[in-house]
């Protein structure tokens, strides 16, 4: 069984569970749903073609070129670089890492990446700045940057 079928379904039961029970709550509940999600369609449609034209401009091939194992200390910048402007959903960013290292990219210019691309959203960042504020959204863009490095240098001690 799928995963998303089974959630929605789920989420399907009881809402109408939540309509049965009390209608007037549950109408107030989606309209305030809706009313969130039509003030943020803008900021995720700007995401989304951020991600097309990520995908589009950033191949394995591409990258692996700028992070190999000999690019070093460089090449961890970079990977945090790329990693931090571009977006990609959790799901994509393993097998995407599994792909450069199969390419030649090395393990902590590698981990750079993956962990910039799961931590940090600058892509995002205006979204972000909207829903909790500019300073924290700086702070945890920036504490998530360090974070890729730290995570990029241990790997390098240890591998």
């Amino acid at each position: 069984m799928n995963i998303a079928f089974f959630l929605y379904s789920v989420i399907g039961v009881l809402s109408i569970i939540s309509f049965f029970t009390d209608r007037e709550k549950t109408k107030r509940a989606a309209k305030k749903a809706w009313n969130m999600f039509s003030k943020l369609l803008p900021e995720l449609m700007a995401i989304l073609l951020f991600v097309g034209l990520s995908l589009s401009i950033l191949t394995p091939e591409f990258i692996s070129s700028f992070i190999g194992d000999q690019s070093g200390a460089l090449g961890v910048v970079v990977s945090t670089v790329i990693g931090s402007v571009a977006l990609l959903p959790s799901f994509v960013v393993f097998p995407l890492g599994e792909t450069l290292v199969q390419n030649g990219a090395g393990l902590p210019q590698v981990s750079a990446l993956m962990a910039a691309l799961v931590a940090v959203g600058f892509a995002s960042l205006p979204m972000e700045i909207k829903l909790f504020g500019r300073r924290f959204a700086y702070m945890r863009n920036g504490s998530a940057v360090l974070m890729s490095v730290l995570f990029a240098m241990i790997v390098w001690v240890i591998f």
